[in-house]
């Protein structure tokens, strides 16, 4: 590695060092036992976070010299889009650390003036939304069914998992829904620990009926996600949907982007090959039952309740400069290992379906009225399209499933749920 290099990582190696030292923020410190016991735990992180770093940088294809250009050229990006940004409010700044920043870069392809544009829409929807400051109370109706919620449990990376149940949607407000759904995303990433910075989504197609969906939260909540939370999601498993989803497929597709369809992964009970997928993810035994796991607990509104009170209270510290500087250690990780792992990602075709359509980046739907993501699709994704841009009461009463698709034109656009799904 040579002298410019090492002096570009420099303050991030110090920095790493230091900060894995101190106990998170997040976690209130009961005993001086206790504090040992986190320093030594993050002293052994630090040490994987460092050896995973080390690894990227060597395991590769490309030569020694290149992969310190490339590193050198995102880090270089990073600062440019520091540059052009310039002073920024105590809070904005804090959104800001390197690890953010490249998350927004790598969401459009290490493109400067485009991640620019999209983190400074994300910091005017910040200030005005304020999601931060989302209270349990504000929510607690939303949440009363457990449509959404963070589940007890993480995966084998000790990521944060979403649990959702379209069946249970027990509101019909797209503001106060949305409102819900960035509060249930403000809590995942405040409980992720340090070393990552994504999360799984569990999806949960148990009595799902088409009555359960709204388009219009459905691309809100596309927009939401894509847009201000760029690069926090992993997987999304779309567990055991029935037939009847394919019909609402197509018109979901168009509001994902190339990079949001390619981590859904559809998972059926009676297929064991696709149940690995949850096997390689989850510790079976902490996994719920409902999913395949072992796990029986249910899901209980007034513990989670309690829960989410304690974490309301933890919000606060979490956005200060002590606690967001820990982000810091990811940022060499991600900056390689998970914008590798993007271009290592398969065709969209060859995760979403066999046909060619749909290719496209699905965002620039995103925003548009219903009518006009119906233009949009075109011809090929017509399937359901009679629904677009009505009001979710006349979808629900559009009358019948054969009203909405035939499922012969259904079964080209969902060829792979219908190919993991067939006994191997």
């Amino acid at each position: 590695m040579d002298n410019t290099l090492r002096s570009a990582l420099f303050p991030f190696t110090c920095h790493l060092s230091t900060s894995l030292l101190c106990s998170s923020p997040s976690i209130p410190i009961v005993s001086g036992r206790v504090a040992a016991q986190g320093r030594i735990h993050a002293q052994s992180e630090g040490k994987t976070k460092r050896n995973c770093l080390r690894q990227n940088l060597t395991d590769t294809k490309k030569p020694a010299s290149k992969v310190d250009e490339d590193l050198q050229e995102k880090l270089r990006k990073i600062r440019e889009v520091k540059d052009v940004l310039g002073p920024l409010p105590e809070k904005q700044s804090i959104f800001c650390t390197d690890a953010a920043i490249s998350r927004y870069l790598r969401a459009r392809n290490w493109h400067v003036k485009k991640a620019v544009k999209m983190l400074k829409e994300t910091l005017k929807w910040r200030s005005e939304y304020k999601p931060e400051e989302i209270q349990w109370e504000d929510v607690a109706q939303e949440a009363d069914t457990g449509k959404i919620y963070r589940s007890n449990f993480v995966d084998k990376q000790g990521r944060t998992v979403l649990v959702l149940r379209p069946s249970r949607q027990n509101t019909s407000s797209t503001k106060n829904q949305i409102k819900y759904f960035v509060y249930c995303m403000e809590n995942a990433i405040m409980n992720l620990p340090v070393n990552q910075e994504q999360m799984v989504w569990l999806i949960d197609f148990d009595d799902f009926s088409l009555k359960n969906i709204s388009v219009a939260v459905t691309r809100d909540t596309a927009h939401v996600l894509q847009e201000h939370y760029p690069e926090r999601l992993s997987v999304a498993i779309m567990f055991n949907p029935p037939k009847i989803f394919e019909k609402f497929w197509p018109v979901v597709k168009p509001f994902l982007e190339h990079k949001t369809r390619n981590k859904v992964k559809f998972v059926y009970p009676n297929n064991a090959d696709s149940m690995k997928i949850l096997e390689e993810l989850f510790d079976m035994d902490c996994l719920e039952s409902c999913f395949g796991g072992n796990n029986t607990e249910k899901f209980d509104i007034q513990k989670y309740a309690e829960r989410m009170k304690e974490d309301d209270k933890r919000m606060p510290m979490f956005w200060t400069k002590t606690h967001v500087t820990a982000d810091t250690t990811t940022d060499l990780v991600s900056i390689m290992s998970l914008d590798n792992s993007d271009k290592g990602s398969k065709p969209d075709a060859e995760v979403d379906e066999s046909g060619g359509e749909g290719k496209g980046e699905g965002s620039v739907n995103v925003g548009k009225s219903d009518a006009e993501v119906h233009e949009s699709v075109g011809d090929a994704k017509r399937v359901g399209s009679e629904n677009v841009g009505k009001s979710d009461a006349e979808v629900d009463e559009s009358g019948g499933e054969e009203k909405r698709a035939d499922a012969s034109d259904v079964a080209g656009d969902h060829e792979e749920a219908k190919d993991v799904k067939q006994e191997a």
